[in-house]
């Protein structure tokens, strides 16, 4: 949590800070919109967090289930259905430990829910050593979301497009071993605010071809068009941003939400 000094530092808008808060301010403005997508869409994010009157609880018990995988990875490091489980209950450790505000908006990210995501992250890059070509597609798709709100929190733009890319390979990975509208719609999605424009125009069409009219083919092409629109916002914020990362030189451009707790909801629209 930051202290009252470091609040005033961070959102202090004289001159050219308050330029560069707006900037960033855009871009995570676009990542939450595209977050709040995914809890009322298609994919539905919600359905991956536990109640929160219980996180605490869940997270202490989904702590000690890691620290027991860990154990016995300790053994056997390259075990790749050791390194399996314990992706997953680092990252339902971490949805644990998000903050639900109400049941329209993004849950927020809190700091000790992105120290599990994070960690997640490492197990799962040591999973995909092992897993080949072929990794787990349920997986897949929960480490997806992992990194997207990982995106979400980052404290710089930078770092947040890392992220956005990596969740969008992942959930390549989902889409591929089992497309559905949901993984293929979400996977347009995170394609396009990853840049990848003809890889959403892709997920796009496979999305539209699995629903049941024309009508609802046009429906979910208009829907996804919108978040194209976004992406192509998301990729000129983060070319001013990095404009003004340049000119900060070393210093790197802060996230005013990452300083005290992760993200904060922000409607898309």
């Amino acid at each position: 949590m930051a202290s009252n000094g470091e609040r005033r530092m961070l959102f202090d808008t004289r001159g050219k800070r308050r330029h560069v808060i707006r900037v960033v301010y855009a871009v995570l403005a676009l990542l939450m919109g595209a977050s709040l997508f995914l809890v009322v869409g298609p994919f539905s994010l919600s359905n991956l967090l536990g109640n929160s009157s219980s996180s605490g609880s869940a997270a202490k018990v989904l702590h000690e289930q890691s620290e027991r995988i860990e154990r016995r990875l300790a053994k056997s490091p390259g075990d790749e259905q050791l390194l399996l489980s314990l992706t997953r209950a680092q990252i339902n450790a971490g949805n644990a430990q998000f903050e639900k505000t109400s049941e329209t908006a993004p849950p927020v990210v809190t700091p000790e829910a992105r120290k599990d995501l994070m960690a997640a992250a490492e197990t799962w890059s040591r999973y995909l050593k092992q897993a080949g070509d072929e990794p787990s597609a349920t997986a897949a798709q929960l480490m997806a979301t992992a990194y997207f709100s990982l995106a979400e929190s980052s404290e710089t733009v930078a770092e947040a497009q890392e992220y956005v890319v990596k969740a969008a390979g992942a959930q390549g990975v989902a889409a591929a071993q089992s497309p559905s509208l949901g993984t293929l719609s979400t996977l347009a999605i995170y394609e396009y605010f990853a840049g990848h424009f003809a890889g959403g125009n892709k997920a796009t069409k496979q999305a539209a071809a699995k629903v049941n009219s024309k009508t609802e083919a046009k429906g979910v092409e208009k829907q996804l068009a919108e978040y194209r629109k976004r992406g192509k916002a998301f990729a000129k914020q983060k070319k001013e941003a990095a404009k003004y990362e340049r000119e900060k030189g070393k210093e790197s451009l802060e996230n005013p939400f990452g300083g005290f707790g992760g993200g904060t909801s922000l409607g898309g629209g």
